[in-house]
């Protein structure tokens, strides 16, 4: 890794306590919700992390400290550098501040991200459905979710799950 990038590193766990991972030659933060905004406006004006390449969310349920991670790639076109921040949301009603305001590309990724997980963003500009219809109940990505019940037919099991369809009960 470049000096840069070992600089920023050092300042995000010296001025918001992150920790520190380290897997594979890549490196991830691990921030607390209440530190997130400060940190990235910080890695963006600072550090010319200049480009949020992807935002998603992992759900451990059934564990619910935390049960959702939300994941940021951020990458400086100046340096060629990637880095992964990672914040734990815990509960089943997740929120927490969105970084719209300091990536405006972030708008549709944290709509799909409400719509699929059910995290909500503070201070949204237009937080609503963007893949699903607008009436749908749930979020489909929730390890709660649930799957509608559909047993998966493999040949070795196929006539064994063909009798337990609603057409083969007539």
């Amino acid at each position: 890794m470049t000096d840069f990038f070992e600089q920023a590193v050092d300042a995000m766990k010296e001025r918001f306590d992150a920790q520190e991972r380290r897997f594979a030659g890549e490196v991830t933060l691990i921030l607390r919700p209440e530190h997130l905004l400060e940190a990235v406006q910080a890695l963006r004006d600072e550090f010319k992390f200049d480009m949020l390449v992807d935002e998603t969310a992992v759900d451990y349920w059934p564990q619910q400290s935390p049960r959702f991670h939300m994941i940021y790639q951020l990458y400086s076109m100046a340096h060629n550098v990637l880095l992964r921040l990672r914040v734990h949301l815990n509960g089943n009603a997740p929120h927490i501040e969105t970084v719209e305001k300091i990536y405006p590309n972030a708008n549709w990724k944290e709509r799909e991200l409400w719509d699929m997980f059910g995290i909500t963003f503070d201070g949204h500009s237009d937080l609503r459905r963007v893949i699903m219809p607008n009436d749908w109940e749930g979020h489909p990505l929730r390890k709660d979710y649930p799957l509608g019940y559909e047993e998966v037919q493999f040949t070795f099991n196929f006539k064994e799950v063909d009798r337990r369809k609603p057409y083969a009960q007539s």
